[in-house]
């Protein structure tokens, strides 16, 4: 069992990792090896204190280049489910279960609008986990929407294993297997009773499917952890970055305006240090 689990690799995430590292604690740390997408597409940061007017790039790669001089490490397996055992956090990435004593939550802004019908029908036909649930559609027909190009290995791996597959991607993916077809539209809706049977293209086409799979870079913190406090699109935290449940913290633009840098890192120290007192308490 690790001592914390952090999720995301933006500045909160780092900054977080950077302050347990020191501690010597055992950490999982889910994430991108590039860290922080959002802050690698900045065109200058002026208001980072001690680094004047630098661009994202660099100042990604100054991240990147301290964490491995840290010796941290990363895994890029996507974390789609989370749960409070009591004593310790349960973690679902990929197919892999990870357990921590304490837990971050460093994911910035998930923001793709879930369809209508999602939450409802999430684990009844509609997954987040190609790898994890698409074994229980072999031979049906399956429709996918991604929007993360580093999810293409999904998107082959449902085309193995479907009947027939419909795919939707905010990229340019193609494929010539004879049963796949690409939609020009994306999906509206989810429709089904006690399952997903069918979904709704956003010019009223209806198509009736065995399952459907979404692959989206960030999974909406409500969806991925049942229970959390939420107040719109942010996690409500207490002073100390704790969340409503008990060791379990988050930092970083998840958490609320401003959506600034030395905010995230500021609030990611901060949730390091209230999660070695609760590893302390145990």
């Amino acid at each position: 069992m690790y001592d914390a689990a952090i999720v995301g690799t933006g500045p909160a995430g780092l900054s977080a990792a950077l302050t347990l590292k020191l501690h010597n604690k055992e950490i999982v740390w889910f994430g991108s090896e590039e860290l922080s997408d959002k802050v690698g597409k900045s065109e200058k940061i002026a208001n980072y204190p001690g680094v004047p007017m630098v661009d994202g790039a660099e100042l990604n790669m100054k991240f990147r280049e301290q964490a491995k001089e840290m010796g941290l490490e990363l895994t890029e397996k996507r974390v789609t489910n989370i749960a409070d055992m009591g004593d310790r956090f349960m973690i679902l990435a990929d197919n892999d279960m990870y357990e921590a004593k304490t837990l971050l939550l460093s994911t910035g802004i998930a923001a793709a609008k879930g369809f209508e019908n999602e939450d409802r029908l999430l684990g009844m036909g509609v997954s987040y986990c190609a790898t994890c649930d698409g074994f229980l559609y072999k031979g049906k027909t399956i429709a996918v929407y991604c929007t993360d190009e580093r999810m293409e290995h999904d998107l082959r791996y449902l085309e193995e294993i479907a009947g027939k597959l419909y795919v939707y991607t905010s990229f340019g993916y193609r494929s010539d297997a004879e049963n796949v077809e690409m939609l020009s539209l994306p999906v509206k809706k989810l429709d089904g009773g006690m399952k997903c049977d069918s979904i709704e293209l956003t010019d009223g086409t209806k198509i009736d499917v065995d399952g459907v799979f979404i692959l989206r870079p960030a999974i909406a913190p409500a969806t991925l952890f049942t229970g959390l406090e939420i107040d719109g699109a942010h996690i409500v935290v207490d002073r100390n970055q704790e969340t409503n449940y008990k060791g379990c913290f988050a930092a970083g633009d998840c958490t609320g305006r401003p959506y600034q840098i030395a905010k995230a890192v500021g609030e990611g120290n901060v949730a390091a240090h209230a999660m070695l007192e609760r590893l302390a308490e145990a």
